[in-house]
């Protein structure tokens, strides 16, 4: 297979109500098979969502949860799921002044630019709505779809073998990720190309409806092993709410696991620790007092840090 990437030349500057589709048709020559990766800055320039708005509000408004916080940089999850730096909210290649949010809808928007390609030309193509972000544990960014219609996002090779023969079970190629990031070398970032038309793709990726959109790509907060910053997460290990977003549940952990960890390197007798449902009780002489006060506190933090809220009640000890 050959991947051709092709920048669509002449795009120029997109205002409010631009067709972005009829832009497109009318510089270049599309055929059946290709992906049109737009980028996100000009689905919201023609939907005029750039705006002066303070970037602090602006943040405020676009952030479902603060991920992580670090000087003047906010790692949040959006609204639409998709966690990056600032929202995804970007002051370059915009008026000075003004700064631009990612589109509301990114699958919805890639629908609509496809079906009016169709319209256009006659021709069902894939289209992918792309925006840069970057990577934990990775310095540097890349492009990635945040939306995606006709395109099979990500294919799973779950029940597949290797040419050596090996099962395998978590392989799982995110595709519309990597023909946005292809796509973003094609065009440069200062070329003022936001449109890139991807040829040659595997006939197996592309739909005859929209399919599931680029919304398949995100992880459920369940299965989010990195929902918060390590700093943040230890701050609502002890004092967020129970649970806190951020922190799955964890199924392999009992509530006497919980304990068993809240009392390591701690002085507290476990015969006086019992478990009554979701509750902890502490049975307590005179001299335990501080220790279990301790202990309620590991017990709650490290109930919080397991997606589970835990109770803790404290009963005294009969007196000889």
């Amino acid at each position: 297979m050959t991947l051709v990437f092709e920048p669509v030349e002449g795009i120029g500057e997109v205002s409010p109500g631009d067709d972005i589709a009829a832009l497109i048709a009318e510089r270049c020559e599309l055929s059946p098979g290709d992906v049109v990766v737009v980028t996100s800055k000009i689905v919201s320039k023609s939907a005029g969502l750039a705006t002066t708005r303070p970037k602090d509000e602006l943040l405020a408004a676009e952030t479902d949860r603060v991920v992580a916080r670090r000087g003047p940089t906010s790692i949040v999850r959006t609204h639409h799921g998709i966690t990056m730096a600032a929202a995804g909210i970007d002051n370059s290649n915009t008026a000075p002044g003004t700064l631009i949010p990612l589109p509301p809808d990114p699958d919805g928007a890639a629908s609509a630019i496809r079906r009016r390609l169709e319209e256009l030309t006659g021709l069902s193509v894939a289209v992918v709505i792309s925006d840069t972000a970057g990577r934990a544990w990775r310095t540097g960014q890349t492009d990635i779809a945040i939306g995606c219609a006709g395109l099979l996002p990500v294919d799973s090779f779950e029940g597949r073998t290797d040419p050596y023969g090996n099962p395998l079970a978590v392989t799982a190629p995110a595709i519309a990720d990597q023909l946005a990031g292809g796509a973003e070398l094609a065009s440069g970032k200062f070329g003022a190309r936001p449109v890139v038309v991807v040829r040659g793709a595997d006939p197996a990726w592309l739909l005859q409806d929209d399919g599931s959109g680029a919304r398949a790509l995100i992880r459920d907060e369940a299965s989010d092993m990195f929902g918060l910053g390590a700093r943040e997460a230890a701050v609502a290990a002890v004092i967020g709410d129970q649970p806190v977003r951020g922190l799955p549940v964890d199924p392999t952990m009992t509530l006497d696991d919980i304990v068993d960890l809240a009392l390591s390197g701690l002085d507290f007798p476990r015969r006086h620790v019992s478990v009554d449902g979701s509750t902890v009780v502490l049975s307590i002489g005179l001299d335990d007092q501080l220790g279990a006060g301790v202990l309620a506190q590991r017990l709650v933090s490290l109930g919080i840090a397991h997606g589970t809220a835990i109770g803790v009640r404290v009963t005294s000890l009969p007196q000889d």
